[in-house]
């Protein structure tokens, strides 16, 4: 394998199968058919049954690419509080702490935030460096914004990626496939903000 190249492993370390009740859900109240998410997502049919059905460990793309078809953050499906909350009020119960595994990164879940018509998660972020993650695009309208503490990170739209070092940091909007990766020998230490505007639910079709 060439170095750089993703390796494929499972998002989760435990809760695979709550994880897909969740999904499930969301998609049923979303009156959405698990064929047609599994197409709008990209994703195997299989896949997605496995998914929901705790089966399977899903990578974190594939997470992604679920909740962003569903219109929800991915907190939501790690176990978040979906109920409405007033502004600066917090909704992570039962997510906060989860740890996510992609390509390149993991991710810890610190806090997830109500605002109005905008959610956000705050993650403890670590990039490994020798190779990059390529994240799909997030529902519209969605920003990513990094403050790293160590190493030096290259980041964003996956056509035009930016760098960032110790102290420095970096925003992009998300809702374009995007990577992450460590430029040079050291791993990326650095904290990530997702801010998600909320969305109607997308209508089954």
């Amino acid at each position: 394998m060439k170095p750089g190249t993703p390796v494929p492993r499972p998002a989760l370390d435990t809760g695979a199968q709550a994880v897909g009740s969740r999904i499930r859900r969301l998609r049923e109240e979303r009156g959405v058919s698990l064929s047609e998410l599994a197409r709008r997502a990209g994703v195997g049919k299989a896949t997605l049954s496995g998914l929901e059905n705790g089966t399977r460990n899903p990578t974190l793309e594939t997470l992604w690419a679920v909740t962003a078809e569903l219109g929800v953050p991915l907190a939501l499906a790690l176990g978040a509080d979906e109920a409405g909350r007033g502004p600066g009020e917090t909704g992570a119960a039962g997510a906060a702490g989860a740890v996510v595994h992609g390509a390149a990164v993991q991710a810890a879940l610190l806090e997830v935030f109500q605002d109005e018509a905008v959610t956000y998660e705050l993650y403890r972020l670590t990039v490994r460096a020798g190779t990059v993650q390529t994240s799909p695009a997030h529902h519209a309208g969605v920003t990513e914004h990094v403050t790293v503490f160590g190493g030096t990170l290259r980041a964003g739209p996956a056509d035009a990626p930016l760098t960032a070092g110790p102290g420095e940091h970096v925003s992009w909007t998300s809702d374009v496939p995007h990577t992450y990766a460590a430029a040079g020998d050291e791993d990326v230490r650095a904290s990530l903000l997702i801010r998600y505007p909320r969305r109607p639910p997308a209508p089954g079709r």
